[in-house]
């Protein structure tokens, strides 16, 4: 079987969230944001280990809040992040086994994520080498000059929300976090410091529930989310 670790980056100070509040522990339906993150990948026989990146300062209480309080079997690292997400993924990356193949990277302020994503994009960068879950935009999007007025209309049909996972063969995304350090490239996500490298990057088709929580509006969509999963599972049962 394929060796694919997870890094799940939570070391955002969530400046848009509570006043400050770290929003990766704030409690959705009574248990962490990020415990939520968490629980599919524990769960996933795909997954051999996560690595967890988080505020250097928050590290003991991920230890003892999170990963003994929720009984996680997989976290073999919790990883002090960097000033940006960026530098917060490389230090993920560096702390991986040297024998990893496949590498998962995800935000962990998007508690809904599901083990058939998951397991889905490990099989998907297997094949590709680099993947993204995505989904197309519903809204029409403008691009605007800086002074307000609209440069042009894109076409809807090409464009895409990126999310996470985004997953890739490791060696593949090691040198795109080389090449990017080398060459003093900022990207806005993991797929994009690949594309920096030329290399293709695939779509997969991701879910419109899978959110990143930013904001306050964001953690009461999350909560009717949560509500309505809950809801549809009581039904099957």
């Amino acid at each position: 079987m394929v060796k694919a670790d997870a890094v799940i980056v939570s070391a955002g100070i969530g400046q848009r969230f509570m006043e400050g509040r770290k929003k990766q522990f704030f409690s959705l339906g009574g248990k962490p944001i990020l415990a939520h993150t968490l629980d599919p990948f524990d769960a996933s026989p795909l997954i051999r280990s996560i690595l967890l990146v988080v505020g250097q300062e928050d590290q003991e209480y991920c230890l003892k809040e999170i990963i003994e309080k929720f009984q996680y079997q997989k976290i073999s690292q919790i990883v002090p992040g960097g000033k940006r997400r960026q530098d917060s993924v490389k230090n993920g990356l560096d702390a991986l086994s040297m024998d990893s193949e496949v590498v998962v990277i995800h935000d962990g302020v998007r508690p809904f994520v599901t083990r058939e994503m998951i397991e889905d994009s490990i099989r998907s960068a297997i094949r590709f080498g680099a993947v993204i879950t995505a989904m197309p935009v519903k809204d029409t999007i403008k691009m605007a000059h800086p002074d307000g007025t609209i440069l042009q209309t894109l076409e809807r049909e090409r464009l895409y929300q990126a999310q996470t996972p985004q997953t890739f063969q490791t060696p593949l995304i090691r040198e795109a976090y080389r090449k990017a350090g080398e060459d003093h490239f900022v990207g806005t996500d993991d797929a994009s410091l690949v594309e920096h490298l030329g290399k293709k990057v695939h779509i997969l088709l991701g879910s419109y529930t899978n959110i990143k929580i930013t904001t306050l509006e964001d953690l009461m969509l999350a909560n009717l989310i949560l509500k309505m999963r809950a809801h549809t599972k009581g039904e099957k049962e």
